[in-house]
C-alpha cells in the first residue's frame, strides 16, 4: 500500500507559516524518530553560536542527514518540534525551515515551544521529527 497523507486543518491560517493543523497518514511501513537535531558539525562540536538563522539551517541539514541515513527526506516529515531559547528571535527566520519543507513538498504538524535552554550550551535551536515511508 502507497504512502497516503491527508492534511487536516479546520483552521487554515498555518498553511501561511508551513504547517497544517495535523495529518492523517496511512499505508507507512517505516516509522523514523528522529532525536533533536541542532547545530553541530560531524565531530560533535558546537557551531555558529550567536547565530540562530545559521544554527536553523545546520539544524535543517542534521536532520535531512538522519533522514537520508534512513532512506528518507524531508518529504518524509509528519511531525516536526521545534524548541528555541528565543522564540522572537527565531521567527525573522523561520521561512528558512519553511522553505525547505515547502521545496520538499510537506507541511507537516509543528509545534514550536521556547524553553529555557538547550543540552549544549550555546545551542539556539533545536529540530525533533518524525517520518513516516
Amino acid at each position: 500500500m502507497a504512502l497516503e497523507r491527508t492534511a487536516v486543518n479546520p483552521v487554515t491560517w498555518s498553511l501561511a507559516l508551513g504547517f497544517n493543523q495535523g495529518e492523517v497518514v496511512s499505508g507507512q511501513t517505516r516509522t523514523l524518530y528522529c532525536s533533536g537535531q541542532t547545530s553541530m558539525d560531524a565531530e560533535g562540536k558546537p557551531r555558529h553560536e550567536g547565530d540562530i538563522a545559521a544554527q536553523l539551517a545546520l539544524s535543517v541539514d542534521n536532520l535531512e542527514a538522519v533522514l537520508a541515513e534512513a532512506g528518507m527526506s524531508l518529504a518524509n516529515l509528519v511531525r516536526l518540534t521545534v524548541y528555541t531559547t528565543d522564540v522572537d528571535g527565531l521567527f525573522p527566520h523561520y521561512g528558512v525551515l519553511a522553505a525547505r519543507l515547502g521545496a520538499a513538498g510537506v507541511a507537516p504538524a509543528t509545534t514550536m515551544l521556547g524553553v529555557s535552554r538547550l543540552a549544549i550550551p550555546g545551542q539556539l535551536v533545536e529540530l525533533e521529527g518524525t517520518a513516516v515511508a
